[in-house]
């Protein structure tokens, strides 16, 4: 490979949430690791790879010019954007006009949820359920109504169409949101699924808030579709949310940008983001976005997602052949993997809290289902080199299941 994707970077002391946060937040950060271990991060949703070489060189380039002062969108980083969706999703319509900024994801899903909705309203998710939506639609009061995924015959994650349309009647909901592909289970939504899903949208008056943050980690043989791509209805009824962020290992730096093409949504989305006066870029996030949506940047990822892949398929099959009891399906996007462990705690008689502390004392530091609305859950982050990965499923034999 031309990247280097085995390097093991001490990250201590750096910042990082996933090593140095471990013990600091009850109830949602893991426990550090007994005497004798050193934690194995598989529980925050970034990566220990170093990011796109073409990103380090466009923030030092612009860091060079001493002056930080108020600044505006290059018309570069909405060109960029635009090749961007071409390329990645063949993204054909899109003007500078529907782009706009936003702080994070989960920002400008409240901004539009603040358009969409009462505060009270039920909002429908499928689940298992991002961490992330749990905490910021419950902080702003809205009240989540989980519609559970389920497994089919070929041990596939599928939507319940039957479950979504009655929960929508049944709680007279008008906003859904939809993480494509999905976190936490990794499925990457085909065609015919988003169109069935949107035919029901469509017959209830349904608005969609669409999470499309891993769209660029995709595994071989699948393909990621744009969400409000899918139809007419879904162009027009769609506020979709994209970052560099995952894509690229930036959360630190913030910046994530929504995709409207309805005027009426997107000049209400952009009045309620506006609101706070803090929804404002970076503009080391800009000059990032730029040097990731690069040539350069395409070819690191190209290669990224076969080193994602890889891990994901050996987590995978190594937990098929030795955990009996456990259930996994095989991921078709993102770094997660979600293990779902209540077959083996009935049989071994344990908690599922238990087995996660199990993890935990030994340095295996993944997250709590729980906080995902999977009692018996697991979620393992494997953007980690490979070796990392090895040894994490070594312990998870030798010491946890």
């Amino acid at each position: 490979m031309k990247y280097d994707f085995e390097k093991i970077f001490d990250r201590h002391g750096k910042d990082a949430l996933a090593i140095d946060g471990l013990g600091t937040i009850p109830e949602f950060t893991p426990a550090q690791p007994e005497e004798g271990f050193d934690s194995i991060p598989l529980w925050v949703a970034d990566m220990n790879f170093a990011t796109a070489p073409s990103i380090v060189e466009a923030i030092i380039e612009r860091a060079k010019h001493p002056i930080f002062g108020y600044f505006q969108l290059s018309d570069k980083y909405f060109n960029s954007i635009l090749d961007w969706q071409k390329f990645r999703n063949n993204v054909t319509d899109l003007k500078p006009e529907y782009i706009g900024f936003e702080n994070g994801v989960l920002g400008g899903v409240i901004s539009a949820l603040n358009v969409l909705c009462s505060k009270g309203d039920n909002v429908l998710l499928h689940s298992p359920t991002y961490v992330g939506f749990e905490m910021s639609l419950t902080n702003n009061g809205y009240k989540i109504i989980h519609s559970e995924l389920v497994r089919d015959e070929k041990n596939i994650w599928r939507m319940n169409f039957n479950d979504m349309e009655r929960k929508i009647v049944e709680n007279k909901i008008h906003a859904a949101i939809i993480c494509s592909p999905h976190n936490p289970t990794g499925r990457v939504w085909e065609r015919t699924e988003l169109e069935r899903a949107f035919e029901i949208f469509e017959r209830h008056n349904v608005f969609v808030i669409s999470d499309e943050i891993w769209s660029d980690l995709i595994f071989s043989g699948n393909k990621h579709i744009p969400t409000s791509q899918i139809n007419n209805y879904a162009h027009e009824h769609t506020a979709s949310f994209y970052s560099p962020s995952k894509t690229f290992n930036l959360a630190g730096i913030v910046g994530a940008y929504h995709l409207i093409y309805n005027s009426w949504l997107r000049d209400r989305i952009l009045k309620e983001s506006s609101l706070p006066h803090y929804n404002e870029l970076n503009v080391f996030s800009m000059h990032a976005l730029i040097g990731g949506y690069s040539k350069i940047g395409s070819e690191w990822l190209t290669e990224l997602n076969q080193v994602l892949e890889k891990n994901s398929a050996y987590v995978y099959d190594f937990v098929i052949k030795n955990f009996s009891g456990v259930k996994v399906s095989k991921a078709q996007g993102t770094y997660m993997l979600f293990l779902d462990c209540e077959n083996y705690c009935r049989e071994k008689n344990i908690s599922q809290n238990e087995l996660l502390k199990r993890g935990w004392a030994k340095g295996v530091t993944w997250h709590d289902g729980n906080l995902f609305n999977a009692p018996f859950g697991l979620r393992l982050s494997l953007a980690s080199p490979f070796s990392l990965i090895e040894e994490a499923c070594d312990r998870m034999k030798k010491f946890i299941f």
